[in-house]
């Protein structure tokens, strides 16, 4: 019995020159099935979201998908067969200079105009979503201190509690203490979400995040140069009302770099910015007291901020793909890629990154630059990029994930032609390298790795007050200062996940809505999600990740 019962097809065929079809439902080796009003009878079993063949291909003969080239034929290929690794390989289509203007044609957001959310407004004219206090180290020698400081202001402000898995393990210590082992191995905990953080004191602060990392010395100097610009865009942000920034001293992130850098997105900053240096401190007690004293008054300032109406275009949106399967490409990317279309016309930011999967889609987001000197940009970090994942062994090909490849994602061409549909189609009104800031309202594109942490890591560094995350298989994804959002591909992974999935796209594969639908859906979602009416499944759970990019390193 078929795991999708409304579908009204079988398979779907995406673009009229493609020369391959996906299966909506499993399908077995002897069952007819038509496409563009021709019958075809499949040779092998094709399982859910993967892709058959639509005509005989010799070796070398390419295989096209989306409308472009995804791969090309290893070995002969009969039609109705299925399409894998074993009889396709990666091949994409290469890319040139800026040869034509975008002609767009905006969508109608007539309905849109005049809505807003609540949120912080900044002195420098910016609106968080959320309102953090923020702690951070220039170098990994300081984490212990970081972690120190963590525990003194959770214990000592409730912003923390133990949640539904601290409650777990104290009822298992009392059964212990009671003597009571068989209850412990039959012990089943109280349904129930991670508990979200409470606060009392400062009733207007959503939290204090302390991020960790393992940089900041020991590697390049462009490394450390990187890193102190992700840190400046973090206090930059406007989800943070001020920072803690702790420094051994004599680490290659030096505070003068992360000044300079704070310096480039705002040049009348603000913000209290308290930094304390271990090394000019003596006593690691005193710099620690001192610490939480002046962060205290800090979050006494903080506190004073108030949740107000902003208009839409103060939303800065990331666009992302984690944990993706068949179906991505054809529900939830397209889908988020009309929220950023709708974004655009209403005059907000949206910002697509994960470059090592806009490999073979590279002419189409070129040609959508607004002007040749981004084009030309854009293709000389597409080329940089690809020749430091080649300098060590590795290359673009390489990106798809064996989860995408069980769950019908076969190259990284296809793979790619997929996931470029989060951006839309709206004109490219900047080219970002790492970690630069997004500032113009629009489509940006953020060069970042594919890796789910370090490219929403990298996004909410360059300005992303929420996230829009696509998933097919599932991904717990989360960020310290945005709301991340987490969208299934499918109706089945979000009930099966319903712990880590806020929205399910799973209703267009089904045909119970449209793209443009779910578009909607999606940004009236959002608007609660940046007023704080809703709390993200991330936020609920505490998913903090944070991992800056070491360059050539991840794809």
């Amino acid at each position: 019995m078929s795991d999708f019962p409304f579908l009204q097809k079988k398979v779907l065929e995406l673009d009229p020159a493609d020369n391959i079809a996906v299966a909506i439902v499993d399908l077995s080796a002897g069952d007819k099935v038509s496409v563009s009003n021709r019958t075809y009878a499949l040779v092998s079993d094709v399982p859910a979201k993967h892709k058959f063949a639509l005509r005989d291909f010799n070796v070398g003969d390419p295989v096209l998908m989306y409308g472009v080239l995804i791969g090309k034929a290893s070995r002969p290929v009969r039609a109705g067969e299925l399409i894998g690794t074993s009889n396709v390989h990666h091949q994409a289509t290469g890319f040139h200079a800026k040869t034509k203007d975008l002609s767009w044609t905006a969508p109608d957001v007539s309905r849109w105009r005049g809505r807003t959310f609540l949120g912080y407004h900044r002195p420098d004219g910016q609106v968080g979503t959320r309102n953090y206090w923020l702690v951070v180290p220039l170098v990994f020698c300081e984490n212990g201190n970081v972690r120190a400081l963590q525990e003194a202001f959770e214990h000592g402000l409730g912003f923390e509690s133990s949640g539904v898995y601290g409650v777990q393990v104290a009822e298992l210590a009392a059964l212990y203490s009671q003597g009571k082992i068989d209850q412990i191995r039959n012990y089943t905990p109280s349904p129930g979400e991670v508990a979200a953080e409470h606060r009392e004191l400062f009733s207007n602060i959503d939290g204090i995040k302390f991020l960790m990392h393992e940089g900041g010395c020991g590697g390049t100097r462009e490394d450390a140069r990187s890193l102190c610009a992700l840190i400046a865009g973090y206090v930059h942000h406007p989800n943070v009302a001020g920072a803690t920034i702790l420094s051994l001293g004599c680490q290659n992130a030096q505070i003068s770099l992360l000044r300079e850098e704070i310096a480039k997105r705002d040049t009348e900053f603000k913000k209290p910015l308290l930094i304390f240096d271990q090394q000019a401190s003596g006593l690691e007690s005193a710099m620690l007291s001192r610490a939480i004293r002046e962060t205290f008054l800090g979050l006494i300032d903080a506190n004073q901020f108030h949740r107000a109406p902003a208009p839409i275009s103060q939303l800065a949106v990331g666009l992302k793909c984690g944990g993706s399967d068949g179906f991505s490409g054809i529900t939830a990317n397209p889908a988020i890629g009309h929220v950023s279309d709708l974004l655009a016309a209403l005059g907000g930011r949206s910002i697509l990154s994960e470059f090592p999967e806009l490999c073979g889609v590279e002419q189409n987001l070129i040609d959508r630059c607004v002007t040749t000197a981004l084009a030309d940009r854009f293709a000389r970090l597409m080329k940089g990029y690809a020749a430091r994942a080649e300098a060590i062994g590795s290359g673009f090909d390489m990106n798809p994930s064996p989860g995408n490849i069980k769950d019908g994602i076969i190259t990284d061409a296809m793979k790619s032609a997929g996931a470029v549909r989060k951006g839309g189609t709206s004109p490219v009104v900047d080219v970002l390298d790492y970690p630069e800031y997004a500032t113009r309202p629009g489509l940006s594109l953020l060069c970042t790795p594919g890796n789910d942490v370090e490219a929403v890591t990298g996004q909410v560094g360059a300005g992303a007050n929420i996230v829009l995350f696509t998933t097919g298989l599932g991904t717990p994804t989360g960020n310290p200062i945005a709301p991340v959002v987490k969208l299934s591909t499918n109706s089945i992974l979000a009930k099966r996940m319903s712990d880590i999935i806020d929205f399910d796209c799973g209703q267009i594969v089904t045909g119970e809505k449209t793209i443009q639908e779910s578009a909607e859906a999606i940004l009236e979602y959002m608007l609660q999600v940046a007023s704080g009416d809703k709390q993200t499944k991330a936020e609920m759970r505490r998913q903090n990740d944070f991992i800056p990019w070491k360059r050539g390193i991840s794809l």
